[in-house]
């Protein structure tokens, strides 16, 4: 699936002007955790209700020691300060601005949320925003989602291949390790694991096979693996 498959559309935004008082509001209206800051059609800035959590009308501003302030870089304190009495989108808003493309797998998506720590990011088609995918579109994507069909139904001998071959690109998989027999859709594990994790990781690429009834995994721990292999 891509990000056109699953972003909402179209896109709540607001504009730099947009005093933070009216954007707190609108986020709690319309039940959402962010929204992109758009000007002349173009994505300027990302703003969260994480942006508005340290808030001078709050008291939860930062507020660090004196003699910490001298360690840190003048120009994070002064972002700090905007931040936090800022009265407008543009005083508080991220401006590194995050975004992929509406053909861009939602694979790439997570890991780019999970290596950004951000929790949405814009779809952008040349310089115009079309959706936005966040967590929450990806959770959906997931309650929704079929395994395709395997061609040529499910034979035994289908799903022992189409696990071989699936196996066989993971780094943690020992071939010389395991034998796998598939018998009326029941996938049987025979060998020596090294740990707890491989022989879940087994039982969990098979259950995700179609036509998989069962698995029955029959493996023994190798005694002379310690927890570190």
């Amino acid at each position: 699936m891509k990000a056109r498959d699953v972003m909402t559309a179209p896109v709540i935004t607001a504009t730099p002007e947009t005093p933070v008082r009216d954007i707190a509001s609108l986020l709690l209206e319309k039940r959402i955790s962010g929204l992109p800051i758009v000007e002349g059609g173009r994505v300027v800035g990302i703003l969260s209700e994480g942006d508005l959590l340290r808030r001078v009308e709050l008291g939860t501003e930062r507020r660090r020691p004196k003699w910490l302030d001298a360690l840190i870089d003048p120009k994070v304190q002064a972002a700090d300060f905007s931040v936090s009495r800022g009265m407008l989108a543009r005083d508080v808003m991220t401006r590194d601005v995050v975004s992929v493309a509406p053909e861009s797998e939602l694979g790439e998506i997570a890991k780019l949320l999970e290596q950004r720590h951000i929790k949405r990011v814009p779809v952008i088609e040349g310089d115009r925003l079309i959706g936005i995918v966040s967590r929450a579109n990806l959770l959906r994507a997931l309650a929704i989602y079929q395994p395709p069909a395997v061609v040529d139904a499910h034979t035994d001998q289908t799903i022992l291949e189409t696990l071989q071959e699936q196996l066989m690109g993971e780094g943690w998989f020992e071939p010389s390790r395991f034998n796998i027999v598939v018998s009326d859709g029941v996938v049987h594990f025979w060998g020596t694991v090294r740990s707890e994790e491989q022989r879940r990781a087994l039982e969990v690429a098979a259950r995700s096979l179609p036509g998989v009834r069962d698995v029955q995994n029959h493996t023994s721990r190798d005694i002379f693996t310690n927890n570190a292999g």
